[in-house]
């Protein structure tokens, strides 16, 4: 069904910028809302206008770092510090359903922007936060810093290199997730109660909420992750990168005794599924490393579609390690992408809404 009627008639008020925010708002694009950005004038709008690439267009105002959570919004540059500026935004809140922002503590207050003031004229505006530490904090929080504060960095990259971060700003991803998760029940609460409700998310809680099984595997056996590449602590062989006949990479994903019995099938290696040094995945996570260097040899003599499409055939979780040129290469990938031209320029971006739905009223 066309998702981008879910939301169709409500107005959503954009005063937060760079990513995590940014991308809430434009998750209700996507479903249909109007969403209306407000950008600072007086600093040429959102700062990651500047961000680009030396490849990128110097003659425009927009950057490809900036479209990626930029689509289909009404942009309007004005000076919150204005009084006639605030009065525009304050006639907008008034008929608008939500609003998100990211001010630092007391920046909201002293522009008018804050929810005492926001709710008085509209009673029933969902108002979403998001901070960078909390509430109360005014530390300056770009996510390479919450990534190494919140130990993301110190289980990533090679065992024998430095803590290093992910390659996409993977805590303003996720705490754009829990804002709009806070948001939706804030208009579920309306929807019973007529009433509207003050929504606050940070970037520290959010990336602490996703350590899942890292987290707990500290909180239950003191266990304290180290590197180990793209391998996994808990299961093997799991992200063991190998190099085929055909001088591919691919990436191994075996969870159960019945998937490592198969790979060994395909590999030609039923002796190893006997070995009783490989026998369990307790086992071969302690064997990790001779386990590898039986499988490498192994597969070094397999074309890499042949291994892949036996793989797949007998469900055994594998896949090719591609760059982005060839992830944007295939159909699947086109789906989920969104064009729009702003002011004369062509852009391209991911959806940030991947999932359907049957029916929206």
């Amino acid at each position: 069904m066309n998702l981008s009627k879910c939301f169709e008639g409500y107005t959503v008020i954009e005063l937060a910028n760079v990513l995590a925010g940014p991308a809430v708002g434009m998750f209700f694009a996507e479903l249909g809302a109007d969403v209306i950005k407000i950008e600072n004038i007086t600093t040429n709008g959102d700062m990651t206008r500047k961000w680009k690439l030396p490849s990128e267009n110097k003659n425009t105002n927009i950057s490809a770092y900036y479209c990626s959570v930029n689509w289909n919004k009404q942009v309007q540059f004005l000076n919150l510090k204005k009084k006639n500026d605030q009065k525009i935004v304050h006639d907008l809140i008034a008929k608008a359903d939500i609003l998100i922002s990211n001010y630092k503590p007391g920046k909201a207050e002293d522009l008018r922007m804050d929810y005492s003031t926001l709710s008085t004229i509209n009673p029933q505006i969902i108002y979403a936060h998001i901070s960078g530490f909390g509430e109360e904090s005014s530390r300056a929080a770009f996510d390479v810093v919450l990534q190494a504060e919140t130990g993301f960095m110190s289980m990533n990259g090679q065992p024998d290199g430095p803590p290093t971060k992910m390659p996409v700003a993977l805590i303003d991803v996720l705490a754009a997730h829990q804002l709009k998760e806070g948001i939706l029940v804030g208009l579920l609460h309306r929807s019973k109660t007529g009433r509207g409700s003050y929504i606050s998310s940070s970037l520290y809680n959010s990336a602490i909420a996703s350590l899942a099984n890292q987290a707990t595997n500290w909180l239950m056996a003191n266990h304290i992750p180290t590197r180990l590449g793209s391998t996994h602590p808990n299961i093997a062989p799991y992200g063991e990168i190998l190099t085929t006949k055909d001088n591919k990479k691919v990436v191994l994903a075996i969870g159960t005794n019945k998937q490592f019995f198969e790979l060994c099938k395909i590999i030609g290696r039923i002796d190893l599924s006997k070995r009783e040094d490989f026998s369990t995945n307790e086992k071969r996570v302690v064997n990790r490393e001779k386990l590898l260097q039986e499988i490498i040899i192994s597969v070094k003599k397999i074309d890499s579609q042949d291994f892949i499409e036996n793989c797949i055939k007998h469900n055994v979780p594998c896949g090719f390690v591609k760059n982005l040129k060839q992830v944007f290469e295939t159909s699947d990938s086109a789906k989920i992408t969104l064009n729009e031209t702003i002011k004369n320029q062509p852009t391209a971006r991911v959806k940030t809404v991947a999932f359907e739905i049957n029916e929206c009223l």
